[in-house]
């Protein structure tokens, strides 16, 4: 009926502590399983590979919510897998996050009263090695608490020699394929961190700033332009504007006076401008932004830099050293005093970037860099996707894709830091460039230098997939575990992490993708769905609750809220819940164990197994059918809800509670609902495993004694079905339910014993008296017994005497006066929905609050007269 296929069990222990301490197994357990090497890949085995990617964690990071809630997913789909017999190979490392690190040990410098410069590029680097040796890679260790199943022998770094290799390997291709060049073009430049950031590292926020309109030329031949940034004007080299502009066309081709300098400047005509928007001309300033720098080059235009790296003002004297905000508000004022200002808007609130990393405002820039041609590897990157190769999910995630490989830039590759793979080319004394491989010596001799700036963090980490397994060396593991399955990871960074690990995959493996599958999670959020930020006040600390819940509790609370592809919103009361979830599995498997639960033996035949025992082996067939149909579709929340249902009220609240009669009874009828139990139980805390790993583990090897649940076998839906077993115990739920319904109504205490006569014979309930009077506190009727209440119900009747247990008198007082007030309740209501003049000045919420005040009064009038109607006369 189920499959119980694992190790041999040795003599199980049915003794467990009265309470489940987290703090006390979790590290104890997660420490035996790396010993005893349960993660560990070999890529020598028969069995079929299931490789999943890691996003590789910064140096500098430590375990957040959004890793914790990637992580757990993550864990579960290797977990089981590889109780389902493959070689299952969960990569771990971390990323060398070149920013983020450097920025680290400048911090660590400046306390001390150093800069890198004092200590020279090659101390400096040695410097930022030991403090990733003394500091970095704390997220690995919780990762561990997390219980990440992760290969640890197999761990990589991006900086490591072998990555190394990888990244110049890639880079000296692409160079020779002419698919790298270096160019000057405008990037996107950060004046704190002192280096070019890419698009994707830009972030843009409403800021508030000014608009101001600009007189440039004089007398007839005159133009107005707008800016939000005055100081840029120094580097004006035109005014353009629309060719079919009427306003302007006598304009076009003249040189109008550019203002604070002895510069003229030509008007050009182009497309690119609006002529409906503000003025309809705008002032060119190729140096510093991206769009005039394109209309620059369309009509030869000169490129004159303002600033320097700080963004501190390089030309015309009266601003000359000013940082370009003082140089804004200097500008603005000479230009006011010659009456060149024609209108100021204050405050401006518009869009403005800034930097990622330290949320300094970015700076347009034209600077040399180097640069990925990406048009032929976003091509192959879209059309993997586009004929099946690859898929994403939720599929509707795939425009955002398509969106940004369709519509990719050339990506600038080079940064001006010290930390990271440096750029492999050397330039000679002659003007020569020599690009250099892994395995060549670079040039020597007088003249000859290597380029300064190193490579953009996401250029190594775009190698992952396939760098990690050996790559470019044709390793074992490449063979065994590249393509990998699947690349778990949030809808956030398809643009930073996905397309680049797609372009350089598809490049570097000969159209081999990186992975199979695209499965886009959305991000973590407080209980109100309010995005986590510190500013907030709302960011969360997952090893917090780790300490006060334990590991499965967090763990569990994130798979529950993981619907594909959507943001995640998580409360401490939700992981409170997955703790007395937690609590829940192992009290009732204490309770089995200590009744007899066992997984010796094969199952009973069905012909000696009770209607329950069917019912409980059907249900749980069907609950292995269905969890393994959404982890297929990786619907998280829907296969952890469908176990946590059927675990706490099939499983514990239900076949547990039904079965305790014949646990009473004993005999063989015990043994066989024993056996059952133990196969449930079994079955259960294997579909469980993958998502709580911990509690499951010390549940599991105390009722089978088998050596651990991590390398036990996944369970298989054997087919079994006993649609009648199930249709006669949901008819006995439904009994039991409505009968508890009505002693609560009737305010009788859950324990309070109430003569009763039941009425089963002719239906299918007849051989579950017993459970049915257990349950419910009923006792027999004895020879006084007056039928004061009768209850119908699934076919049955249930007589109960009431005459003894309350105060008939004074519960039909209780019940008229609460009919009363909720009559009242609904005729108020009824008066303000009819009011026409009330309904068109009412806002909706209102209205719908007191239309939801309505339908709670029926309900109400309905279950009082219910329960008048059920009481005797008094």
């Amino acid at each position: 009926m189920t499959e119980n296929a694992q190790q041999q069990p040795s003599e199980p222990n049915t003794e467990l502590p009265t309470q489940y301490a987290p703090a006390e197994v979790e590290g104890k357990l997660y420490e035996r399983w790396v010993e005893r090497s349960y993660f560990a890949a070999d890529a020598k085995s028969e069995k079929p590979p299931y490789t999943i990617v890691i996003p590789p964690p910064n140096v500098t990071g430590s375990l957040h919510l959004g890793h914790a809630f990637q992580h757990t997913l993550m864990d579960a789909l290797t977990r089981r897998k590889r109780m389902q017999g493959y070689e299952a190979l969960w990569l771990p490392g971390m990323d060398h996050a070149g920013i983020a690190t450097q920025n680290k040990v400048e911090q660590q410098l400046a306390e001390e009263g150093k800069s890198r410069q004092d200590l020279g590029r090659e101390e400096f680097v040695a410097r930022v090695w030991q403090w990733k040796e003394e500091y970095g890679g704390k997220i690995l260790g919780q990762m561990r608490r997390l219980g990440d199943g992760v290969d640890w022998d197999r761990e990589r770094f991006t900086m490591d020699e072998g990555l190394s290799k990888a990244v110049q390997t890639i880079f000296k291709k692409l160079y020779d394929d002419e698919l790298i060049y270096r160019a000057e073009r405008i990037i996107n430049w950060c004046p704190r961190c002192l280096t070019a950031i890419s698009d994707i590292e830009v972030e843009y926020q409403d800021d508030d700033g000014e608009l101001v309109s600009i007189k440039y030329g004089e007398g007839d031949e005159t133009l107005v332009v707008a800016t939000t940034r005055a100081e840029t004007m120094l580097g004006d080299t035109a005014v353009a504007v629309h060719p079919d502009d009427e306003r302007y066309k006598h304009l076009v081709g003249k040189r109008i006076k550019l203002p604070l300098t002895d510069r003229s400047i030509p008007v050009v005509a182009d497309t690119h401008v609006d002529p409906e928007f503000g003025t309809g001309a705008v002032k060119v300033t190729p140096a510093h932004d991206p769009n005039d720098f394109a209309i620059g080059q369309r009509h030869g235009l000169e490129s004159i830099t303002v600033m320097d790296e700080r963004a501190v003002i390089t030309v015309h004297g009266p601003f000359e050293g000013l940082d370009r905000f003082e140089a804004r508000s200097a500008i603005v004022g000479a230009l006011r005093s010659q009456g060149r200002i024609v209108a100021e808007k204050r405050p401006y609130v518009h869009a403005v970037g800034h930097c990622s990393r330290c949320r300094t405002t970015v700076e347009p820039r034209l600077s040399m860099q180097w640069w990925v041609k990406v048009a032929p590897l976003a091509q192959a990157a879209g059309d993997a996707v586009r004929d099946g190769r690859v898929a994403i999910h939720p599929a509707d995630m795939s425009k955002r894709y398509f969106d940004w490989v369709d519509n990719m830039h050339d990506w600038c590759i080079s940064r001006q830091l010290w930390w990271g793979h440096r750029i492999p080319v050397w330039y000679g004394p002659e003007g020569q460039i020599v690009c250099v491989g892994p395995d060549e010596e670079p040039p020597t001799g007088e003249g000859w230098t290597q380029d300064t700036d190193v490579l953009d963090t996401w250029f190594s980490s775009g190698l992952w997939p396939f760098s990690t397994l050996g790559w470019p060396e044709n390793t074992p593991d490449l063979q065994k575990f590249y393509s990998t399955d699947v690349l778990l990871t949030g809808h956030d960074i398809i643009f930073f992490w996905v397309a680049r690990m797609m372009m350089f995959g598809l490049y570097a493996m000969d159209g081999e993708v990186p992975f199979k599958t695209i499965a886009l999670t959305g991000l973590v959020r407080d209980e109100r769905g309010k995005k986590m930020s510190k500013s907030f006040g709302n960011v969360v600390d997952p090893l917090d609750w780790m300490d006060k819940y334990g590991s499965d509790a967090v763990r569990f609370t994130l798979a529950r809220g993981a619907n594909p592809g959507t943001d995640v919103p998580i409360g401490e009361d939700w992981v409170q819940a997955s703790r007395n979830f937690a609590n829940k599995i192992w009290n009732a498997t204490r309770f089995a164990l200590m009744n007899g639960a066992t997984v010796e033996g094969p199952l009973p035949e069905s012909e000696k197994l009770s209607a329950t025992d069917r019912w409980i082996l059907s249900r749980l067939n069907k609950t292995i059918a269905e969890v393994d149909a959404f982890y297929e579709d990786f619907q998280f929340a829907k296969l952890s809800d469908a176990l946590y249902h059927f675990a706490w009220d099939e499983v514990f609240d239900w076949y547990v509670e039904l079965s305790k009669t014949t646990f009473m009874a004993g005999g063989e009828p015990a043994k066989v609902s024993g056996r059952v139990l133990g196969e449930v139980l079994d079955v259960t805390l294997r579909l469980l495993h993958p998502i709580v790993p911990f509690v499951t583990e010390t549940l599991w090897t105390t009722l089978t004694g088998g050596e651990s649940v991590v390398i036990a076998e996944w369970p298989k839906d054997s087919g079994f079905r006993d649609e009648a077993a199930e249709r006669e115990v949901e008819k006995l739920q439904q009994v039991i339910t409505e009968v508890r319904r009505f002693r609560a109504d009737q305010g009788l205490q859950p324990g309070q014993r109430v003569p009763a006569r039941l009425s089963l014979d002719g239906t299918a309930l007849a051989p579950h008296e017993a459970a049915i009077r257990q349950l419910l506190r009923l006792q027999p009727e004895g020879e006084r017994f007056s039928a004061t209440a009768t209850l119908p119900v699934a076919g049955a009747t249930v007589a109960l005497d009431l005459s003894g247990t309350i105060d008939v008198a004074a519960e039909r007082k209780r019940l008229a006066k609460d009919l009363a007030a909720a009559e009242k309740e609904k005729a108020q209501a009824n008066a303000k929905l009819g009011n026409e003049a009330f309904l068109a000045k009412a806002p909706d919420n209102v209205v719908d609050k007191i239309r939801g005040r309505l339908a709670k009064a029926d309900e109400d009038i309905a279950r009082i007269q219910a329960q008048l109607e059920r009481l005797p006369e008094a």
